[in-house]
């Protein structure tokens, strides 16, 4: 029988739950995107494409990067035809600090100051640690956390002279969660999760406010895109299957609208799915019983090859053939443009 002080403790907890509901709700529709100057990496194509497309609806002014002209030129015409977006697109690699430089000094050229910068850009290498390079985990350092970290000192002093800004940063699971198979990957996600939340801390008091986002799987379209290393067709496999199983992975349109309502309403941070959040919170109380899952799931996943050098996953046979599993990724693909060759 539930008690008098556990009944007032429950209420209390419903309170303050639907006070902090209300206050979120109220940020949110205070800030909108109208006019405002968003920066995107790796817009051309997978999520990043998507807040595009949503926040063009939203009548925010696009500045929209990637390595690829090509693809980037082809986003950035499907975001003028189709949402009349006014957009400026700059081939930038974020892991060359001069590139950067150069690309926000073209934006404050063009628009005079840069109000949200979404780090988005991203590349994945899926391999069994002994097929690792150090060169795999010196490229994850230098996507998620020197990319990240020039965007933002660069972006930073317009913030400050404007009086406010707002920075996401598009982190992973893999960010606080170490998976067996993608530890270059997680390494880097966890730098990037270092130096977000004490972004968030340090720049707070400027009125620029940092969010860190924590995705679980995602249905963009990328695993075609990833990199594949040791028994290419069996690593390529396992992964993009996990990345199509409904309640599992989320469809991109929805984690985007997400990190919008996150950026609209100022949070420190936000994790996207139930899973993600499940899990961090497990981690979080025994991290242990994490690593122990995560050592059962490593005996399952294929075991290293000899010698071999990375492929991406378009060019597997398991990617050529299809599969009726994958389907909801294969849809998510065409609609987010990572059907073609290449990374974001």
């Amino acid at each position: 029988m539930i008690n008098k002080n556990t009944a007032l403790l429950g209420l209390g907890m419903a309170s303050v739950l639907g006070i902090r509901k209300l206050i979120h709700r109220k940020s949110e529709e205070k800030y909108i995107f109208l006019r405002k100057v968003v920066f995107i990496t790796g817009a051309s194509r997978g999520l990043g494409f998507v807040l595009a497309k949503q926040l063009a609806i939203q009548n925010a002014r696009l500045v929209i990067c990637a390595r690829n002209e090509e693809e980037l030129a082809r986003a950035k015409t499907e975001l003028q035809d189709e949402y009349a977006a006014e957009v400026l697109a700059i081939p930038c690699d974020i892991t060359d600090e001069f590139q950067v430089q150069a690309a926000i000094d073209q934006i404050i050229e063009h628009f005079g100051r840069i109000d949200v910068l979404i780090n988005n850009a991203g590349d994945i290498v899926v391999s069994p640690l002994k097929n690792n390079s150090l060169e795999d985990f010196e490229k994850m350092m230098q996507l998620y956390f020197y990319g990240p970290l020039y965007t933002m000192k660069t972006a930073i002093p317009f913030m400050q002279q404007q009086g406010e800004g707002r920075i996401i940063n598009i982190c992973s699971i893999g960010g606080k969660i170490s998976v067996p198979h993608l530890l270059p990957y997680c390494a880097g996600k966890f730098a990037l999760s270092g130096l977000s939340e004490g972004m968030c801390a340090e720049l707070k008091k400027e009125n620029i406010h940092v969010t860190t986002i924590y995705p679980g799987l995602m249905r963009t379209g990328s695993p075609r895109n990833v990199e594949v290393k040791g028994k290419h067709e069996l690593e390529y496999r396992w992964f993009k299957l996990g990345d199509s199983i409904p309640g599992i992975s989320v469809n991109a349109e929805r984690a985007a609208a997400e990190i919008l309502r996150a950026c609209r309403r100022k949070a420190i941070t936000h994790t996207i799915s139930l899973p993600a959040k499940l899990a961090i919170a497990i981690h979080g109380i025994a991290p242990g019983i994490v690593i122990k899952t995560n050592e059962l799931v490593n005996r399952l996943l294929p075991d290293a090859a000899e010698k071999s050098k990375g492929v991406r996953g378009y060019e597997t046979s398991y990617e050529k053939k299809g599969s009726w599993l994958t389907k909801l990724t294969d849809r998510a693909a065409e609609r987010n443009y990572n059907v073609l060759p290449g990374t974001r």
